[in-house]
Order: C-alpha cells, then structure tokens, then sequence
C-alpha cells in the first residue's frame, strides 16, 4: 500500500510539474508580439519569434498581431473642390508598430483598430479630394491621389500604436446618375483646349513662315544685285580690255574682220546656209579677201 501511495504521489507531483512547466512556457511566432501581463499591467514585450518563459499562474500572455493586414472601407461619396460629386472605394494596409500603445488604447480588439483607421481614412480621403477639382481627381487615379491621401494620414494614428502604410483607391469614379454627363463635358473641355493649341500653332507656323519668305525675298534681292554688279563690272572690265586691245589702227582691221565673221556667223541659222552681201559691204570685202 506504501509502495502504492508513493507512485500516485510521484505521479501528481510529476503532472503538476508538467503543468507548472507548461504555464511557463511562452512561444512566439514570427507574426505576432507577445505581451506578458502581471495583474493586469504589461510587464515585457516580446517581438522575437522563439521560445520563452514567464511566472507560471501570475503571469499571463496577450498576442498583438505582427504583420500587415488590410482594412476595406465602405464605399462613399464625397465633393470635390468644384462641387462635383465623387464615388470612392478604398482600402488601407496598415500595421502594429507599438504594442504597448495599441493594448492600452483599443484593447487588442482588430475591430476597435479598423474603427479608427476608418475614421481617419475617410477624413483623409475627403480632405484631399475637397481640396481637387473633379478633372484633376479623375487624372490622379493613376497614384497621386493615393500618395496626397497617404500624406495627409501621415501620424495621426501613432498614439493608438498603429502606422498605416499605403492607402490604395479601388474605384474613384462619377456617380452612374451623372457620369455620361460629366464625361462629355470633360471631352469637350479638352477639345476646346486642343483647339487652341492647334490656332496657337497655327498662328506660330504662319508667322515662321512669313518671317523666312521676307528673309528668303532679301537674300535672293541682295545676290541678284550683287550678280548684276558683278556682271556690270565684268562687262566694263571686257571692254576695257577689248578697247585697250584694239586701241591702234592695226589692231582695228583685225577686230573689224573678227566682228564680221561673228555677224556672219550669227546670220547662217537653220537649213538656209545662202547669204545676200552687197559687193560694196565691209563683208563682202573680207569674203572676197579684199
């Protein structure tokens, strides 16, 4: 009986120690911060994934999640700077970044976390876009709009422990009731700009034009004067040079005889090679060998 009492006491003794053991066991995982609480109050922050200890049946654990988790928010509408009407549809990634304040604000509740963002979020969102004319909205769906949003959330929400990151749009768009409408405005908008550009252009080209037609006009005046002076001047270098050639009586018949030929070739055009002379002429004379 003995032998009996001591095995059932060496048994509990060994189940209380493995109970005892396992109380004081605390196992992290690499997405969540553990936070060990004595009475209540947060004694240490564990943001290590591992194995750990704590006080057994004093000391308790709360997991805080350690990762990023999105939060979709409620489609809604909101105005722009120019009083149009807008239909967003967003979502926030955001995180835990300071355990200690996320417990004590909200509890550890996810729910009381996204109530915040929610808030903040959608002030975020209506403050940007009521500061932006409707077309600059729709031309901002490409990632600015996202960018001024995430900027005007900057820190807010650091006293509750939590960051958020990135807030994405999904639709930012006309509400169905006045889309068409506000669509063909725009397209006309724009093609009024076009337009201008295009007279601007235009107006520019013909003023190109003109410009290089008057520059054109000028330069071709100013060579064709100074051909014509080179000309006049060659022409008065020629003669000076036949005059100075033939300035003597000998010279004379020569240049006399050198004219003739010139004028009887001149006249010797087409299939008729016959040539009429009176015999009196100075040709006639030359042919004659007079």
């Amino acid at each position: 009986m003995k032998k009996t009492g001591r095995k059932i006491a060496l048994f509990i003794i060994l189940i209380a120690g493995l109970i005892t053991l396992g109380s004081s066991m605390v196992s992290t995982y690499n997405d969540e911060y553990k936070l060990v609480l004595q009475f209540g109050k947060v004694v240490r922050v564990i943001d290590t994934p591992g194995l750990s200890f704590k006080v057994p049946f004093i000391q308790t654990t709360q997991s805080i999640p350690n990762y990023e988790m999105v939060y979709d928010l409620v489609p809604s509408e909101v105005n722009t700077r120019d009083k149009k009407v807008m239909l967003t549809d967003s979502f926030a990634l955001w995180s835990v970044t300071d355990p200690l304040e996320y417990l004590s604000r909200l509890g550890a509740s996810k729910a009381n976390a996204e109530s915040r963002i929610s808030v903040v979020v959608y002030n975020a969102v209506k403050n940007v876009i009521s500061s932006t004319d409707q077309a600059d909205v729709i031309s901002g769906r490409d990632g600015k709009l996202a960018e001024l949003i995430t900027e005007r959330i900057g820190n807010s929400l650091d006293s509750y422990g939590i960051t958020v990151k990135k807030v994405e749009t999904k639709m930012l768009d006309l509400p169905d009731s006045n889309k068409e409408a506000v669509y063909q405005r725009m397209i006309s908008e724009r093609q009024n700009i076009a337009a201008g550009y295009t007279a601007d252009g235009q107006y520019q080209s013909n003023v190109i034009k003109n410009t290089t037609d008057k520059d054109v006009s000028i330069i071709i005046s100013e060579a064709e004067a100074k051909a014509e002076k080179i000309r006049a001047e060659g022409e008065a270098e020629y003669m000076r040079i036949l005059s100075n050639a033939y300035n003597d009586e000998s010279k004379a018949d020569y240049y006399n005889y050198i004219r003739s030929l010139d004028a009887l070739k001149a006249s010797l055009k087409g299939s008729n090679k016959t040539v009429i002379l009176n015999e009196n002429s100075e040709l006639a004379r030359i042919l004659q060998g007079n």
